[in-house]
């Protein structure tokens, strides 16, 4: 049995090809983010993984449209998205699926 700490996770992925991860694996990235109200991370794509975030908490936008709890957003290999917080205490799962390392293009 392992047993971790998701603030020793970087940035909340314990999943995947990186360091720490409690399953070191290229076939998935799984993450649990947390961020507060402003808080944006910048327009970017994958041109292999397909990235699926769920809103479990809190209020987002991304591409310009409002999600809110419980929606489930999958971006395709090629489909661009940024992101911005709109309430404090939100919180979102991200799987990519495979994990591919240096697959993140900034736009």
């Amino acid at each position: 049995m392992k047993v971790a700490k998701l603030n020793d996770m970087i940035k909340g992925w314990f999943i995947g090809n990186f360091e720490p991860s409690l399953v070191k694996t290229n076939n998935v990235e799984v993450a649990v983010k947390e961020y507060k109200e402003g808080d944006k991370e910048v327009k970017h794509y994958h041109k292999i993984a397909t990235e699926i975030t769920v809103i479990t908490s809190g209020r987002v936008k991304m591409n310009g449209v409002e999600y809110t709890e419980g929606d489930i957003i999958v971006m395709e290999p090629g489909e661009a998205t940024d992101f911005e917080c709109l309430e404090n205490y939100t919180q979102n799962v991200v799987v990519k699926i495979p994990g591919v390392n240096n697959d993140k293009y900034l736009l």
